[in-house]
């Protein structure tokens, strides 16, 4: 065991500082892994807007954004994305795989979120303290978090995970092919590499 320099988050603070603070105003990368993908709003300029436009306006900046998911996202989530052609057409980047549960927010490979909430109005989105669900969580730049972090996220998103899971035939949509019997090792095309995190620029 060793210390490590973090934040602990909960209620409205996990909207502020993950998404106001953090994932929009990412300048290279966003990855994101949550069990449940539901549409919830984000202030922006005064007024609030879907999170689907936040991600359009990174993707318009050339910020790389993924998002790893449990279930198949909510219907007025789906809406939101088909209306943008740019994330439609490879701007923010979808992988399904049924044993995800773990939720995390990484922002540029140099900060991370960790804890229990998803991608949903009522978890990381702008709800009322009184209608929001009780969520923690903590952030932190730490190297080594931030580096088995980044490791488990690409392995599932390689599908490095796929030739040995159980749930195979129930998962809607296999990351590795069938039939090929070791994932190959991708390198991240965002700039994120295993080893490489460092602190973000203030």
């Amino acid at each position: 065991m060793r210390p490590i320099d973090a934040e602990l988050l909960s209620g409205s603070a996990l909207y502020r500082e993950v998404v106001l603070e953090k994932l929009a105003h990412a300048r290279e990368s966003v990855w994101i892994a949550t069990a449940n993908v539901k549409a919830m709003y984000v202030e922006q300029k005064g007024k609030f807007v879907p999170l689907v436009e936040v991600l359009d306006g990174l993707a318009a900046r050339g910020v790389s954004l993924r998002l790893l998911h449990a279930e198949l996202p909510s219907r007025p989530f789906r809406a939101a994305f088909d209306a943008r052609a740019r994330l439609v057409s490879g701007g923010l980047a979808l992988k399904v795989c049924p044993r995800v549960h773990f939720k995390t927010v990484l922002v540029d490979g140099a900060w991370a979120y960790l804890g229990s909430a998803n991608l949903t109005g009522a978890g990381l989105g702008a709800k009322g303290e009184d209608s929001r669900n009780f969520e923690l969580g903590f952030a932190t730049e730490d190297f080594d978090v931030i580096d088995r972090v980044t490791a488990l996220y690409e392995a599932v998103w390689s599908g490095a995970e796929c030739r040995a899971c159980k749930l195979r035939s129930v998962c809607p949509d296999p990351i590795l092919p069938a039939g090929v019997g070791q994932a190959k090792k991708r390198r991240p095309r965002d700039g994120v590499r295993l080893g490489k995190s460092r602190r973000m620029r203030r």
